[in-house]
Parts: structure tokens; sequence; C-alpha cells
């Protein structure tokens, strides 16, 4: 059994550049790939598709996601799915933006 506490993770996050999200792999099996995401205010992952499907769960904060043609702001404990190979980004806007993202199966898996 594994434990993961998102929020201690995303605050644990780091960013090989200060101007990207913060992001770290919490789980990694060939079903599926846990990453956080710590967005701060401003900051945004792209809108990017995967060819798997992608659960997010908002862990702390305020922030919008996009996909399917439209924008919505989101607050914890909001789950958004996006099938796969379905454009889906995210950002923070005054405040930081944490988001547990599973990824079904792994990519490349």
């Amino acid at each position: 059994m594994i434990v993961v506490d998102p929020a201690a993770a995303a605050t644990a996050a780091m960013s090989r550049n200060p101007s990207r999200p913060a992001s770290a792999v919490v789980h990694d099996a060939p079903g599926a790939r846990l990453v956080v995401f710590r967005i701060e205010p401003g900051q945004e992952v792209a809108p990017h598709t995967s060819a798997s499907t992608v659960v997010l769960t908002v862990v702390s904060g305020r922030g919008t996601v996009s996909g399917g043609g439209e924008e919505r702001t989101v607050e914890p404990g909001a789950v958004i799915t996006y099938a796969p190979n379905e454009l889906h980004g995210m950002r923070a806007e005054d405040e930081r933006f944490c988001v547990l993202a599973i990824i079904a199966p792994r990519p490349g898996g």
C-alpha cells in the first residue's frame, strides 16, 4: 500500500524553471501515473493532449481549467475528466493552485 498526501507533495514539488509550474510524480505504474502540480499565480500548464484518460482533482486554491473548447473556474474538491486526445490545460489566477492528475494508462505504457 502507498499513501500519498497530495497537498504535501505539491508543496515539495520542484520546477526546473521558476517561471513554470512545479510538478512531481507521486506514483508511477503501468496502469496509471499520478502527478501533482503546484501552479503559482500567473503560471499555466499550456493546453496539450494525452493519449491517456486524464483526471484532475483540485487539492487547493482556485484556478482555471480548459478543455472541450471551454474554460471553467474550479475549487478544492472539483474533479475534472478528459478523454484521450482531448486538448486540456490549467492555470492559476490570483492564488496558488494545486492539482493532482491521474493519467491512465501511464503514458508510454
